[in-house]
């Protein structure tokens, strides 16, 4: 197959835009792989953890900082991600993290305004040259609480986060104003598209009111010259040694191993400790 690799003119978007939606990132025979092997991870499955919205509604979560060699590694090392994450942003990157957020039918949380790098600022990264990739594992659309974006918002710059209820949001002003001046867009997903967003984008998702699960894999990058100035939970600069793309269907069903170094529940590492921003760690949205 023809696999993705990012235009001129999808770089243009990209930067005019803050995100750039690409369907069939991957292949009908690669996102059944990746349903079937996550679903079946039991150390996947032991690592979640749960966030809940201000209405007590959960979103669950499973974090992890390495890429590995299992089938998401694969993913997230693979040429079509990396290659159209440093034309993003300019330069060599490295895998910041990896997760997966699982919206459950019906009572599935919801996440409100924010920006990625409105958290990962505090993990002492000077400059907002981050961005992620999110890969729909299932079809994620209105109904069951997909991303909404607000386009051109990461122009704005970093924003204030502040605790609104049990979670830590974009300053609610600034974003009523942006939200007045700047187009929305609900970003609905096949289950073999793909969302390249950068950090200063501000987005949000709505809980899952249907009776249709919302599964996603998120892939996190930092450009190498944003290399952490001090030790965090979060990983400094680590070369990113790159996969060809078949290397995705030639993993087959491998899962995390036993050893993965998973993210379990992270508390304490938010900007202000004991607050509010605790609750809602700095890398569990969406």
């Amino acid at each position: 197959m023809p696999y993705f690799r990012v235009s001129p003119e999808q770089e243009r978007a990209f930067r005019q835009d803050g995100y750039l939606h690409v369907r069939g990132l991957l292949d009908g025979e690669e996102a059944n792989l990746l349903r079937e092997t996550i679903e079946r991870d039991r150390e996947v499955e032991a690592s979640i953890y749960e966030r809940a919205d201000a209405s007590g509604a959960k979103a669950k979560l499973s974090l992890w900082t390495e890429p590995g060699d299992d089938l998401y590694g694969m993913i997230a090392r693979s040429r079509r991600v990396v290659d159209a994450m440093e034309r993003f942003l300019g330069d060599e990157v490295y895998h910041y993290h990896s997760k997966l957020v699982a919206k459950d039918p019906h009572v599935g949380g919801g996440f409100e305004w924010h920006q990625d790098y409105g958290y990962w600022y505090h993990n002492a990264c000077l400059f907002p040259d981050m961005a992620a990739c999110m890969i729909a594992i299932d079809r994620t659309d209105r109904e069951n609480g997909c991303l909404e974006v607000l386009a051109g918002s990461h122009r704005m710059g970093r924003i204030d986060h502040v605790a609104l209820g049990s979670q830590v949001t974009a300053d609610p002003e600034r974003v009523d104003e942006a939200t007045k001046r700047l187009p929305s867009a609900l970003i609905e997903m096949a289950s073999v598209d793909g969302l390249f967003f950068h950090a200063n984008l501000l987005h949000r998702s709505a809980p899952n009111r249907s009776g249709r699960r919302r599964w996603v894999l998120i892939c996190a990058y930092n450009a190498k010259s944003n290399d952490p100035y001090k030790e965090t939970y979060l990983p400094r600069y680590t070369p990113l040694v790159k996969v060809e793309d078949d290397r995705v269907m030639a993993a087959g069903r491998k899962g995390a191993a036993a050893d993965k170094p998973f993210v379990r529940s992270p508390q304490g590492v938010g900007p202000k400790s004991g607050t509010a921003a605790d609750q809602i760690a700095p890398t569990v949205r969406d």
